[in-house]
């Protein structure tokens, strides 16, 4: 199974230019923070030197997955149904926040395990009605798994032929940070005690029952080598769309807000394969979820925010970005020294 992407590296040829016009800023050099860093990468990702933010929008992707049968929620599966209906009527944290910040929120079944009525703001590209076990068998097939990263990219091609240049990915599914752990564990060194978290509020009954069984998966699946075939084993179908819109999205040279925990393993999997579509990406937060911090290092990230969240959803994607709309706003319309005749000697 092959994947047809392309992704470039940024192109650094506006770099020079672009620090200085950060530099010659009215404040002392590098008083701005992490919103210098900001500015800098959304003006060599737009490869421009007063880059603009058109149409932003987060994108939900949610399925069922078959190892939520195993006990290793403390939510029964119908919940992702329950939350994707409140995500569609505007109760749900992203919904909130979205509308708050002024961002268009599109929510996908990629693999629901029902059938919801149409919807305007529903994208019904659902693979099956959830996954499978992964304790007895791969979560999907190949074919499956090629299907949900190319529906994640045909998704994000249309927010981008629709003006989008700005995206965010959230997710739902219950059960879904049971693939994440295993997919960290797979990709990293990091042991998969130190990948599995509490999740939805497991006790602690619950986290080590969680555990047993995704020892006994990860043992199950050990000849899993290639990031498609590990991705096939534990994946879910919004985790693998979440795969494709990265990498569309990377090579359309859009700005990417990476949310928590679940979507951090799924840009995992998308780094693995194309390793440059991590110059895309703004991390939003460190979650409270157990593994997160560990699994951002891995990407050598910053995030921007440490709320201690741990929803998901892409609920810290909506926080984030008046941040991100503050890093083009200074680049582009804060005074320099010289037009606001301040003596340069504050830098």
């Amino acid at each position: 199974m092959t994947l047809d992407f392309s992704i470039s590296p940024l192109n650094d040829d506006k770099k020079a230019t672009l620090l200085g016009k950060i530099n010659h800023k009215t404040k002392p050099l590098g008083a701005l923070g992490q919103l210098e860093s900001l500015a800098l990468q959304i003006g060599l990702i737009q490869d421009s030197l007063s880059p603009v933010l058109q149409k932003t929008c987060i994108v939900v992707f949610a399925g069922d997955h078959g190892i939520a049968t195993e006990g290793v929620s403390a939510y029964p599966q119908c919940v992702t149904t329950q939350m994707v209906t409140n995500f569609l009527t505007g109760g749900a944290a992203v919904s909130v926040f979205s509308k708050q910040n002024g961002l268009d929120l599109v929510v996908v079944d990629s693999g629901i395990n029902a059938d919801l009525p149409p919807h305007p703001k529903l994208h019904n590209a659902k693979i099956a009605k959830g996954t499978r076990n992964f304790l007895i068998e791969t979560a999907m097939t190949q074919a499956q798994c090629l299907d949900a990263i190319n529906s994640g990219a045909a998704i994000v091609s249309a927010r981008y032929n629709d003006g989008c240049n700005c995206i965010g990915f959230g997710e739902m599914g219950i059960g879904n940070t049971s693939s994440a752990s295993l997919l960290m564990h797979a990709f990293t060194e990091i042991s998969l005690q130190n990948c599995i978290g509490r999740g939805t509020g497991l006790d602690d009954a619950q986290l080590e029952n969680k555990h047993r069984i995704l020892q006994q998966a990860a043992q199950f699946h050990s000849n899993a080598k290639t990031p498609l075939q590990i991705l096939e084993a534990f994946g879910g179908f919004e985790i693998a769309m979440m795969v494709g819109a990265y990498l569309q999205a990377a090579q359309l040279k859009m700005l990417i807000m990476v949310d928590g925990f679940i979507a951090s393993s799924a840009l995992l999997v998308a780094a693995k394969l194309f390793p440059n579509v991590l110059d895309y990406c703004v991390f939003s937060h460190v979650s409270d979820e157990n593994a997160h911090a560990a699994l951002l290092k891995t990407f050598n990230a910053k995030p921007l925010l440490n709320l201690n969240l741990r929803l998901g959803e892409g609920s810290a994607v909506a926080l984030v970005f008046p941040l991100i709309q503050a890093a083009v706003t200074f680049l582009n319309d804060m005074a320099t020294f010289e037009n606001a005749g301040v003596s340069s000697v504050l830098a």
